[in-house]
């Protein structure tokens, strides 16, 4: 074969190959996240964590020291996803028997709001009593990579409303790692640190991956860092899965997200077996080697957040389930469940269950997307809009040294207040230099061995609370709520004393409280800070139907700000 001829051919080799590559390009494109955090963060195999030992020897009793604070914090948990308000997965054989110990060996806080309806903001309202909106954390941090292949992604010919990408915006985004909480904000960490704490990070963070927005430059002392999003690999035999084809975030997560985790701040390595009870395994070992001093833990899980993967111990234990998503999802919450009762049973073996202060919440409501249509029942709407069903959360807390048992309370709280309660239980102070915007929520509980005549609480103060997502607008007081919706130009305002479930829309016949509330939300808005990022994603999310239902035009919608 003659030069010219092999050089000829070798061109035409090329040529079909650029051909495949580029009539595959979206394909290509929607896998390439994944072979580059293959290529820049390869993973080892598992690793045992030598977590800091503290004191050999208590210099007191554990009744006598500064309460030991967990907060659990389940991602992605609907409302209905436990039996703590008597809804749950029980006819299903899905209950939640060590979630709601919490609530019976303490408090229920039975209208329990998230600090946001999406992951990032919420956990910035969590971690600092603040609005995030106040230091710029308004959307969810989004790989710019998305953005080439969203329009993809998002377009189907059954949709009534499109997925608007601004490719322009996403260019200008900054690397996704820098996409997070300032350091320059206050943590609950931070704050105990001061008081001499010892404070461990388990699990997810998603307030940005630089070095100095991490955990260990925010407060805390260790972090185990799950670094992306598998419970297992696809292909593990210790796993089953179900993927949701309809959803395009699914269809993105499946190729690019890795099971891998990091230790502070070093390589990323595998996790010995199923993400939540790995992360259970070490904050057990965790509580035992800080016996003896005050900690904070702070453990975050990623159940059960999509990709829907559970261990196929859980799955084999759900036979009754006969629909396969279902079943794996009663799985995954079934993990989460064991793991509170792991972390509760280790405190009580190492004495240390009488003096800590433990909290139960999930960072938002259940998602739409994921096709179970009854994880918010009986709240209207899913993660990522401001309806009750995106925004009320199970939340439990129990301190039994300082809070009677068995208690139910109906005011409204949110999770701005976590970290003023965590921070008076510990005998700290909020910082001065800064608007906080939760409140101390012990002063509103009966407190522990207190007769009924003895017992005093001063109910919360009547304060309206606030949420933000571009100009996707909420507040809520006594017991009214307005939604002020951008995509569509529309407001919902619901009474929800008589219409919890916000079937009625009272923005028509009640011009006056509309007007009220509307000025409120005008007054709280005005001056805040500029979003730290933009938004170049705008989803339309069906408050009534999952991602899989049929779409009408009768249907109700709001537009999503990623």
């Amino acid at each position: 074969m003659t030069r010219s001829r092999k050089l000829l051919i070798a061109l035409l080799l090329l040529s079909a190959l650029l051909g495949l590559g580029y009539a595959n390009r979206m394909l290509l494109l929607q896998y390439s996240l994944g072979w580059y955090t293959d290529w820049k963060n390869p993973r080892s195999a598992p690793q045992d964590i030598a977590w800091t030992e503290g004191p050999t020897e208590a210099k007191q009793s554990p009744d006598q020291r500064p309460p030991n604070i967990i907060v659990i914090l389940a991602d992605d948990l609907g409302i209905n996803d436990v039996t703590l308000h008597g809804g749950g997965r029980a006819a299903e054989g899905v209950s939640t028997p060590h979630i709601d110990g919490i609530a019976k060996a303490g408090v229920s806080f039975n209208q329990a709001y998230a600090g946001s309806a999406v992951c990032t903001v919420s956990r910035a309202a969590l971690l600092t009593g603040r609005y995030p909106w106040r230091f710029g954390v308004e959307f969810t941090p989004t790989p710019g990579q998305m953005a080439r292949v969203a329009g993809t992604l998002y377009t189907n010919p059954k949709n009534l409303y499109p997925a608007n990408v601004d490719h322009d915006k996403a260019k200008g985004t900054p690397q996704f790692d820098h996409l997070g909480m300032p350091p320059s904000e206050q943590t609950t960490a931070e704050l105990l640190k001061a008081r001499g704490y010892h404070n461990i990070h388990i699990g997810k963070w998603h307030l940005g991956s630089t070095p100095e927005m991490r955990p260990n430059n925010q407060g805390f002392d260790e972090s185990l860092f799950m670094e992306s999003g598998l419970y297992l690999p696809v292909n593990d035999p210790r796993s089953v899965n179900s993927k949701q084809d309809f959803d395009p975030i699914d269809r993105f997560l499946w190729p690019n997200m890795r099971f891998g985790v990091s230790y502070n701040g070093g390589k990323w390595f595998e996790p010995k077996r199923y993400l939540t009870d790995y992360f259970t395994d070490e904050a057990v070992a965790a509580i035992g080697k800080n016996k003896n001093r005050p900690f904070f833990m702070y453990l975050a899980h990623w159940g059960v957040h999509t990709p829907l993967q559970a261990s196929k111990e859980d799955y084999d234990a759900l036979p009754q389930i006969k629909d396969h998503r279902r079943r794996v999802y009663g799985a995954m919450i079934r993990s989460v469940d064991r793991s509170v009762g792991r972390v509760m049973q280790a405190l009580k073996d190492n004495g240390l269950d009488q003096n800590t202060l433990v909290i139960f919440s999930s960072d938002n409501g259940a998602p739409g997307y994921i096709g179970i249509p009854d994880v918010n029942q009986p709240y209207r709407g899913w993660k990522l809009t401001f309806f009750e069903g995106g925004l009320r959360v199970p939340t439990a807390m129990q301190w039994p040294a300082q809070i009677a048992s068995g208690q139910q309370f109906n005011q409204p709280t949110s999770h701005i207040d976590f970290t003023p309660t965590v921070i008076a239980a510990a005998g700290g102070q909020m910082p001065k230099d800064r608007s906080i915007d939760g409140v101390n929520l012990l002063t509103a509980l009966k407190p522990a061995n207190a007769t009924s005549q003895s017992a005093k609480s001063t109910p919360l103060p009547i304060r309206p609370l606030f949420w933000r997502d571009g100009e996707m607008r909420a507040v809520q007081v006594n017991q009214w709520k307005l939604i002020h919706s951008h995509k569509p130009n529309k407001d919902f305002l619901f009474d929800l004393k008589s219409d919890p479930t916000e079937k009625n829309n009272l923005a028509a016949t009640n011009p006056a409280k509309l007007q009220e509330l509307s000025a409120l939300l005008a007054s709280h808005h005005k001056g805040m800070a500029e979003p730290l990022w933009p938004s170049f994603i705008e989803m339309p999310i069906f408050i009534d139907k999952t991602l899989d239902q049929v779409q009408s035009k009768e249907d109700e919608y709001t537009y999503w700000y990623n």
